[in-house]
Protein backbone atom coordinates (compact mmCIF):
# COMPACT_ATOMS: atom_id res chain seq x y z
CA UNK A 1 0.00 0.00 0.00
CA UNK A 2 1.15 3.53 -0.61
CA UNK A 3 0.13 6.95 0.60
CA UNK A 4 0.05 10.10 -1.50
CA UNK A 5 0.65 13.70 -0.38
CA UNK A 6 -0.13 16.83 -2.38
CA UNK A 7 1.82 19.72 -0.85
CA UNK A 8 0.77 23.20 -1.99
CA UNK A 9 2.07 26.61 -1.03
CA UNK A 10 -0.66 29.27 -1.09
CA UNK A 11 -1.03 31.33 -4.26
CA UNK A 12 0.37 34.87 -4.57
CA UNK A 13 -1.08 37.22 -1.98
CA UNK A 14 -1.87 40.91 -2.05
CA UNK A 15 0.20 43.57 -0.32
CA UNK A 16 -2.16 46.41 -1.35
CA UNK A 17 -2.97 47.33 2.26
CA UNK A 18 0.26 47.62 4.30
CA UNK A 19 -1.73 47.99 7.52
CA UNK A 20 -3.54 44.68 7.00
CA UNK A 21 -2.61 41.84 9.34
CA UNK A 22 -0.51 39.19 7.54
CA UNK A 23 -3.00 36.43 8.44
CA UNK A 24 -5.80 38.36 6.71
CA UNK A 25 -4.11 39.08 3.37
CA UNK A 26 -6.17 37.82 0.38
CA UNK A 27 -4.86 36.65 -2.98
CA UNK A 28 -3.87 39.18 -5.61
CA UNK A 29 -4.92 38.91 -9.28
CA UNK A 30 -2.00 36.62 -10.14
CA UNK A 31 -2.86 34.34 -7.21
CA UNK A 32 -6.53 34.23 -8.18
CA UNK A 33 -5.45 33.00 -11.64
CA UNK A 34 -2.79 30.55 -10.43
CA UNK A 35 -4.88 28.56 -7.95
CA UNK A 36 -7.41 27.19 -10.47
CA UNK A 37 -4.57 26.42 -12.91
CA UNK A 38 -2.98 24.21 -10.26
CA UNK A 39 -6.38 22.68 -9.46
CA UNK A 40 -6.89 21.83 -13.13
CA UNK A 41 -3.35 20.38 -13.39
CA UNK A 42 -4.01 18.18 -10.34
CA UNK A 43 -7.36 16.99 -11.74
CA UNK A 44 -5.86 16.19 -15.16
CA UNK A 45 -3.29 13.95 -13.43
CA UNK A 46 -5.85 12.40 -11.10
CA UNK A 47 -4.15 13.86 -8.03
CA UNK A 48 -7.45 14.42 -6.23
CA UNK A 49 -7.31 14.74 -2.44
CA UNK A 50 -9.55 12.79 -0.10
CA UNK A 51 -8.48 14.98 2.84
CA UNK A 52 -7.38 18.63 2.84
CA UNK A 53 -5.62 20.33 5.74
CA UNK A 54 -5.03 24.07 5.41
CA UNK A 55 -3.56 26.93 7.37
CA UNK A 56 -6.29 29.30 8.54
CA UNK A 57 -4.87 32.34 6.73
CA UNK A 58 -7.11 34.08 4.23
CA UNK A 59 -4.71 33.38 1.34
CA UNK A 60 -4.48 29.63 1.98
CA UNK A 61 -8.24 29.25 2.35
CA UNK A 62 -8.84 31.32 -0.79
CA UNK A 63 -6.28 29.20 -2.66
CA UNK A 64 -8.23 26.07 -1.74
CA UNK A 65 -11.58 27.72 -2.56
CA UNK A 66 -10.30 28.41 -6.09
CA UNK A 67 -8.86 24.90 -6.53
CA UNK A 68 -11.69 22.87 -5.00
CA UNK A 69 -14.31 23.23 -7.78
CA UNK A 70 -11.86 21.60 -10.21
CA UNK A 71 -11.20 18.67 -7.88
CA UNK A 72 -14.74 17.63 -7.01
CA UNK A 73 -16.60 17.90 -3.76
CA UNK A 74 -15.51 14.66 -2.09
CA UNK A 75 -12.63 16.09 -0.04
CA UNK A 76 -12.87 16.49 3.72
CA UNK A 77 -11.46 19.95 4.54
CA UNK A 78 -9.92 20.81 7.91
CA UNK A 79 -8.56 24.21 8.95
CA UNK A 80 -5.49 23.99 11.20
CA UNK A 81 -4.28 27.23 12.84
CA UNK A 82 -1.00 25.46 13.69
CA UNK A 83 -0.06 25.42 9.98
CA UNK A 84 0.14 29.23 9.82
CA UNK A 85 3.88 29.79 9.16
CA UNK A 86 4.57 26.32 10.57
CA UNK A 87 8.06 24.81 10.55
CA UNK A 88 8.68 21.47 8.82
CA UNK A 89 8.38 19.54 12.09
CA UNK A 90 4.86 20.90 12.72
CA UNK A 91 3.84 20.03 9.16
CA UNK A 92 5.08 16.47 9.64
CA UNK A 93 3.11 16.21 12.89
CA UNK A 94 -0.02 17.37 11.05
CA UNK A 95 0.54 14.85 8.27
CA UNK A 96 1.09 12.05 10.81
CA UNK A 97 -2.42 12.76 12.14
CA UNK A 98 -4.17 12.45 8.78
CA UNK A 99 -6.46 9.54 7.97
CA UNK A 100 -7.24 9.47 4.24
CA UNK A 101 -5.09 9.38 1.13
CA UNK A 102 -4.35 11.43 -0.87
CA UNK A 103 -3.86 14.31 1.57
CA UNK A 104 -3.51 17.87 0.33
CA UNK A 105 -1.58 20.03 2.80
CA UNK A 106 -1.74 23.79 2.18
CA UNK A 107 0.73 26.12 3.89
CA UNK A 108 3.39 28.82 3.84
CA UNK A 109 7.07 29.43 3.26
CA UNK A 110 9.70 29.11 4.58
CA UNK A 111 8.38 26.00 6.34
CA UNK A 112 6.79 24.38 3.31
CA UNK A 113 10.01 24.54 1.23
CA UNK A 114 11.97 22.99 4.08
CA UNK A 115 9.27 20.34 4.60
CA UNK A 116 9.21 19.42 0.89
CA UNK A 117 12.99 19.04 0.73
CA UNK A 118 13.28 17.03 3.95
CA UNK A 119 10.31 14.78 3.22
CA UNK A 120 11.75 13.24 0.07
CA UNK A 121 14.42 10.54 0.00
CA UNK A 122 16.47 12.94 -2.13
CA UNK A 123 15.40 16.49 -3.06
CA UNK A 124 15.07 16.74 -6.83
CA UNK A 125 17.22 19.08 -8.86
CA UNK A 126 14.28 20.83 -10.44
CA UNK A 127 14.03 24.54 -11.21
CA UNK A 128 12.36 26.44 -8.37
CA UNK A 129 11.98 23.40 -6.09
CA UNK A 130 14.33 24.69 -3.41
CA UNK A 131 12.51 27.99 -2.87
CA UNK A 132 8.99 26.58 -3.46
CA UNK A 133 7.40 29.70 -5.03
CA UNK A 134 3.77 30.66 -4.50
CA UNK A 135 1.35 27.93 -5.56
CA UNK A 136 4.20 25.47 -6.15
CA UNK A 137 2.84 21.95 -5.83
CA UNK A 138 4.63 18.74 -4.94
CA UNK A 139 3.06 15.31 -5.24
CA UNK A 140 4.91 12.64 -3.24
CA UNK A 141 4.28 8.97 -2.47
CA UNK A 142 5.23 6.90 0.54
CA UNK A 143 5.45 3.11 0.47
CA UNK A 144 3.93 2.95 3.93
CA UNK A 145 0.61 1.78 5.31
CA UNK A 146 -0.27 4.63 7.65
CA UNK A 147 0.44 8.35 7.93
CA UNK A 148 1.88 7.79 11.42
CA UNK A 149 4.81 5.95 9.75
CA UNK A 150 5.77 8.89 7.50
CA UNK A 151 9.00 10.63 8.50
CA UNK A 152 11.57 12.86 6.85
CA UNK A 153 13.37 11.11 3.99
CA UNK A 154 10.61 8.54 3.34
CA UNK A 155 8.85 10.06 0.31
CA UNK A 156 9.53 9.85 -3.39
CA UNK A 157 8.75 12.50 -5.98
CA UNK A 158 5.77 11.86 -8.25
CA UNK A 159 5.20 15.38 -9.67
CA UNK A 160 6.22 18.98 -9.13
CA UNK A 161 4.85 22.09 -10.85
CA UNK A 162 4.73 25.86 -10.49
CA UNK A 163 2.13 28.17 -12.05
CA UNK A 164 4.84 29.74 -14.22
CA UNK A 165 5.51 26.33 -15.83
CA UNK A 166 1.83 26.07 -16.73
CA UNK A 167 1.98 29.49 -18.41
CA UNK A 168 4.40 28.06 -20.96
Amino acid sequence: MSLRLILVRHAKSSWDDPSQDDHDRPLNARGREAAPKIGRWLAERDHVPAEVVSSTSCRTLETWDRMAPLLGESSVMRRDPGLYHAPAERMLETLNNCAASPVLLLGHNPGIADFAARLLEAPPELPRFANFPTCATLVAEFDLGDWTEVDFGTGRLVDFITPKQLDG
